[in-house]
């Protein structure tokens, strides 16, 4: 896998961030502050961790990634796109009649394990991945996305009893802390704190980071698993809407389409941070 430097990964966010924006602007559709705040995620693990292509992805002991957030499923298919699995021109067709890009992950879509978005389930299907691989002596670690709304589906913390159970130690799961959902902050709507408590209590290994450092994810993932026996549980901290200034940590931006002025500052503010990133790189 081609090693990148943190620069050209944060460049490569605001790339995929002007991407995302564009195709939900032609699809008329999209969660765009949730595909906003993990497209770092996305970035650090399918530029840096996972090692996951076209060439590789029937491999068994391929590492495996399960995006259980899947209403944030631009960003996925930015990516994906990015790393080759198709032509980034299908996504010129997202959410249209007869599209198989549609506003959830499905494995009609190459590079896709599972199809995804009924919340709650990820988690539960990546414990039982990691599980598998356990009792087939693999070597293969599971990473999976979650939201932090989603927090509130009893179906993840079965999960979470099972994985520690088991001493799921290939197990990755990471929230995608933006703090607010569709109808307010996860406080207003069903508080799941504390969060890191809880998922000690149920025997993870809790790591908390700045969900939109490239440092710090890279640094976080590579070391996993840092506890022998023990699933990990990554909380990352993260802004709903991350790069389009008046997006940023509005609830009304969890689904919504800009308008064309919108668009056009969007546009503006991101071309504006990729120039400057690009320009700190000539001068390197």
């Amino acid at each position: 896998m081609k090693k990148f430097t943190d620069l050209e990964l944060q460049i490569k966010s605001v790339e995929y961030r002007l991407a995302l924006l564009k195709y939900i602007k032609i699809a008329k559709a999209g969660h765009t502050g949730g595909s906003l705040s993990c497209t770092d995620i996305l970035n650090v693990l399918y530029n840096d961790v996972l090692d996951v292509t076209p060439e590789s992805f029937g491999d068994k002991n391929r590492n495996r990634y399960i995006q259980s957030k899947g209403h944030s499923v631009e960003a996925l298919y930015v990516v994906l796109a990015d790393k080759g699995f198709y032509p980034e021109s299908d996504l010129e067709t997202l959410c249209k009649g007869g599209s198989k890009y549609v506003g959830h992950p499905t494995r009609k879509i190459p590079g896709i394990e599972f199809n995804t978005g009924a919340l709650g389930h990820g988690l539960p299907i990546s414990a039982g991945i990691a599980l598998a691989a356990k009792k087939d002596e693999a070597d293969y670690k599971v990473f999976t996305l979650l939201g932090d709304g989603e927090l509130a589906e009893g179906s993840n913390w079965e999960a979470a009893q099972m994985a520690a159970h088991y001493k799921l130690d290939n197990l990755v799961a990471i929230l995608d802390h933006n703090a607010l959902q569709i109808t307010g902050t996860n406080r207003e709507v069903n508080s799941p704190y504390p969060i890191d408590e809880k998922f000690r209590a149920f025997g993870w290994h809790v790591v908390e980071v700045d969900g939109n450092n490239i440092t710090e994810l890279r640094k976080t993932f590579q070391a996993v698993p840092e506890v022998k026996g023990k699933p990990t549980f990554v909380i990352a901290n993260t802004v709903k809407g991350k790069g389009v200034s008046f997006m940023e940590n509005e609830k009304k931006w969890h689904h919504g389409v800009p308008s064309d002025e919108q668009y056009e500052l969007a546009m503006k503010e991101l071309n504006g941070e990729l120039e400057r990133l690009s320009a700190i790189k000539v001068g390197e």
